[in-house]
């Protein structure tokens, strides 16, 4: 039976493949306040700004690339199960290899209706004002807005009840509630977290590796070879 690894990756995840990290220092993201571009709120406001916004997202995301760490990751199939699941909204798990990914925050690939939550569909281009589902309701992206509720969350939960290793790798561990999401596993199960700016230190449970994804993860990759 393998191991059971669950990784868990936020906007440092991806910041090496020049994805910007969601929420730098100054609340804003890519020089908007965040409540402008990713709210329901803010949609219903002005829906052609924040379109225009997640467009140059999704225009951004076409031309990076997944790093070494993406591939890490992907590759830890091998010898393990692995679930991840992520707070970023790219494709990059996805394309380095990772065939189990959830996407808690939702995906800048796919297009869903204000009608219709559920009616989702891939967007690869622009979205604009016009663009319409079967039923003639307007497509928003497939995001996870702030006040939205998070619905893969129970199975992530479900996920990390199950885990054997937790690997935590580019997350601020303050967005909720994908933060709370190492309470749920067992006591036994280590848990290793990447990052440049820990936001925890090591206990017994918990290893703190106080770097970037790309080298952090190849310290955890010895590490897990150890505890075979």
């Amino acid at each position: 039976m393998k191991k059971h690894i669950v990784v868990l990756t936020g906007a440092g995840m991806s910041a090496e493949s020049g994805i910007k990290t969601f929420r730098d220092a100054d609340g804003l993201w890519e020089g908007y306040n965040v409540m402008e571009v990713a709210s329901p709120q803010g949609f219903e406001k002005n829906p052609e700004l924040v379109l225009d916004f997640y467009n140059h997202r999704r225009r951004q995301l076409v031309q990076v690339q997944p790093n070494s760490a993406h591939y890490a990751v992907s590759k830890l199939e091998k010898d393990y199960k692995v679930t991840v699941i992520t707070q970023n909204v790219d494709d990059l798990h996805e394309r380095a290899g990772s065939t189990n990914v959830l996407h808690l925050h939702g995906e800048l690939l796919k297009a869903r209706s204000i009608y219709d939550e559920f009616d989702v569909q891939s967007w690869k281009h622009d979205l604009v004002l016009g663009d319409l589902c079967s039923k003639g309701y307007q497509l928003r992206p497939h995001i996870v807005w702030f006040g939205e509720a998070v619905p893969m969350m129970e199975q992530a939960v479900n996920m990390c009840q199950t885990a054997n290793v937790l690997l935590i790798i580019g997350t601020s561990m303050q967005v909720y509630p994908a933060a709370s999401l190492m309470h749920y596993v067992n006591l036994n199960t280590k848990i290793f977290y990447i990052d440049p700016k820990p936001a925890m230190s090591n206990n017994a449970q918990i290893t703190v590796i106080k770097d970037k994804a790309t080298s952090g993860i190849v310290k955890v990759i010895a590490q897990l070879k150890e505890m075979h």
